[in-house]
């Protein structure tokens, strides 16, 4: 690695990993401030110390509240400020003063707000770069590291522990911290989250470079509303895209997109038409909506990558297939034929049957043995020579009958799978839906809310792929 990331994975290791952290702001209980923040650490299994910092408080759940920074005892590696915005530069020196380098302002009220706000904003950036202080913020929810435990989210989410995986959920935007979205009922792990709010200091690029050498995590899921250093992005996002997906939904796409971003975080948007070219020379994988920022990871934390671009799919209903095709089209996936002896072991159970794509519909209906069936037929299916990647389609009958052959079905292939499958499942019971889904998933398979989405991740998985061997 060269110096600079060097200096980058110091500066994160703080973020994300401090030995002790500083809490400077309210701590009146309530679902937002200091007091949120300590609480979530010591329910999240963080090992490192915990220093709050208020002069009107003793103590909050069983700590000591010290006065000011100079009263703690201890080095500490982080701060995390929760207060007004016209004190954060004069707290910033205090730090300095006390030799912590990193320090995360939760505060509001800087270039989102107004010109002033964008002046107060530049001149704690001057300040902080003049005393070595890097920043995270300000008007951000914060970071995360599910793999220690390090959980400082200001806002109370109702849950502080998550599931420790390989992907990280970086963003514009706190609506993708703890207290906005559901992580414990997501299929796969976190690594890290982090908020770069207004990016006054330390921004994508930056996290980037550091995600790149982390080794928990093996991709990215990114919310960006604006770019500040397009030719680092190019040279960073270059470098990380050919080793790990990233995975990039930008907002700012029309000109009143562009003037909302400004006022969210005080950034510039850059053109859209521009940014796709980005992506395109990169190997950024472009997101199109908010929910594939949490889906899309799916298929990169769960399955194989495909070695090819040739999509099988089984389904219950024909219609599906041809939708599934146009889209596959979209992302150069295209729909094989079986081979011969694949075929013909699907002509015996019923006519018909060996055609791609596989429509299983007429025969579930009609033959007797369904339940011994299934199983055999979804793994022939996935081991075809001529098949990379899978689309599988359910039905889930209301009485739920049928979802214990599925799972004999997933079962069979997933002690040795070797190739991605994905699942959308549909039917009359919202019950019997979510119930089969939830079964997936705890086993390990993505499933996915539409069909074309399933389709879109297999495609974006392949484009992974097609770029990695460019480079």
């Amino acid at each position: 690695m060269k110096n600079n990331s060097l200096e980058t994975r110091k500066i994160f290791s703080s973020f994300f990993e401090p030995s002790a952290v500083a809490v400077i702001g309210s701590f009146r209980e309530s679902i937002f401030g200091g007091y949120v923040v300590v609480k979530s650490l010591l329910k999240s299994g963080y090992a490192g110390k915990i220093f709050p910092v208020n002069p009107g408080y003793k103590s909050v759940l069983n700590l000591r509240v010290y006065g000011s920074l100079e009263e703690i005892p201890d080095p500490v590696e982080l701060a995390i400020l929760i207060i007004n915005a016209k004190n954060v530069i004069r707290v910033i020196r205090q730090c300095a003063s006390q030799g912590i380098r990193a320090v995360i302002v939760v505060a509001d009220g800087f270039a989102e707000r107004n010109q002033e706000g964008a002046k107060l904003q530049r001149e704690m950036v001057k300040t902080a770069r003049e005393l070595g202080v890097r920043i995270i913020g300000p008007n951000t929810a914060g970071v995360l590291n599910a793999w220690s435990g390090f959980n400082p989210c200001p806002y109370d989410a109702g849950y502080y522990k998550l599931k420790r995986g390989p992907v990280a959920i970086c963003s514009q935007t706190g609506m993708t911290n703890p207290q906005a979205f559901p992580y414990p009922e997501m299929p796969y792990g976190i690594s890290k989250i982090c908020d770069f709010g207004n990016k006054s200091d330390l921004d994508e690029c930056d996290l980037l470079e550091f995600l790149k050498e982390d080794n928990e995590t093996r991709v990215i899921s990114m919310y960006l509303e604006s770019i500040k250093d397009g030719r680092r992005f190019m040279k960073i996002a270059s470098e990380v895209a050919t080793r790990k997906p990233v995975l990039v939904l930008k907002s700012g796409k029309t000109p009143s997109g562009a003037a909302a971003a400004s006022s969210h975080t005080g950034s510039m948007a850059i053109d859209d038409k521009i940014f796709n070219a980005v992506c395109l020379q990169c190997g950024i994988l472009r997101l199109n909506t908010f929910s594939e920022l949490f889906e899309m990871p799916k298929v990169f934390a769960a399955m194989p990558l495909p070695k090819g671009n040739r999509m099988a799919i089984i389904t219950y209903t024909g219609g599906v297939g041809v939708l599934a095709t146009d889209e596959g089209a979209k992302y150069g996936l295209t729909v094989p034929g079986l081979s011969p002896v694949t075929q013909g072991f699907l002509e015996q159970i019923f006519p018909m049957l060996g055609r791609m794509p596989v429509d299983i519909g007429p025969m579930a209906a009609a033959v007797k043995n369904f339940s011994e069936i299934y199983p055999v037929l979804l793994k022939k299916v996935l081991d075809d020579e001529n098949v990379d990647s899978l689309l599988n389609v359910l039905w889930a009958d209301p009485t739920r009958v049928s979802e214990p052959i599925y799972l004999k079905g997933y079962d069979k292939i997933g002690r040795e799978i070797k190739k991605p499958i994905v699942t959308w499942v549909y039917g009359p019971s919202v019950p019997a839906i979510h119930s089969l889904k939830k079964r997936l998933e705890e086993m390990g398979f993505p499933v996915f809310p539409t069909p074309e989405m399933g389709v879109r991740a297999l495609g974006l998985a392949w484009t992974f792929v097609r770029n990695a061997r460019r480079h």
